[in-house]
């Protein structure tokens, strides 16, 4: 297994990025999080990282934070969600967003994810809500939590309104 690694940026092609480690480019798959969080071309940078390994290919993913690996990870272990869908749904929020809305069961949140439908959403809540752990005030300073307050209120209705004209789940966090 690949934990991390530890090199240069050397590109960044759309949601891949390449790390150069010891005169190696490592092709990572990144969340639009991570991408963010991304120095410059050029620059050192680590990346915590999950190796997926299929019949035909192994692919690396790779993530700014542990807290966001370990999610992708919980995440891929529920039927139906692969590597790509985690990785959409780690684009939508950051990972403390994410977990609040695991523990409130915003099902409006996940269902905005491309290739998240409303039962998948579900099963995602049902099968994750207990493995996220006890959510604390200071893990959540500092980042807003707009309409984790369940999938009833004015802004998860609004969010998900802005969804299906299309807006990406990014684009809504910001307004």
């Amino acid at each position: 297994m690949i934990d991390r690694l530890t090199g240069t940026l050397a590109a960044v092609t759309g949601e891949a990025v390449v790390v150069d480690v010891g005169g190696v480019g490592f092709l990572v798959d990144v969340s639009s999080i991570t991408y963010r969080d991304l120095p410059a071309v050029g620059a050192d940078t680590v990346l915590f990282t999950h190796l997926a390994v299929r019949e035909d290919a192994l692919q690396l993913y790779g993530f700014s934070t542990e807290e966001e690996r370990e999610l992708f990870r919980l995440f891929i272990g529920v039927s139906k969600i692969g590597p790509k869908l985690a990785l959409a749904a780690l684009s939508s929020r950051r990972p403390v967003a994410l977990k609040q809305a695991l523990a409130t069961g915003d099902v409006a949140a996940f269902s905005s994810v491309p290739g998240i439908g409303k039962k998948t959403a579900e099963r995602l809540i049902l099968e994750l809500k207990d493995k996220i752990g006890d959510l604390t005030p200071a893990s959540g300073a500092g980042v807003a939590t707009v309409g984790a307050t369940g999938d009833e209120g004015p802004v998860s209705l609004a969010r998900a309104a802005l969804a299906e004209l299309g807006f990406a789940s990014a684009e809504v966090d910001k307004l």
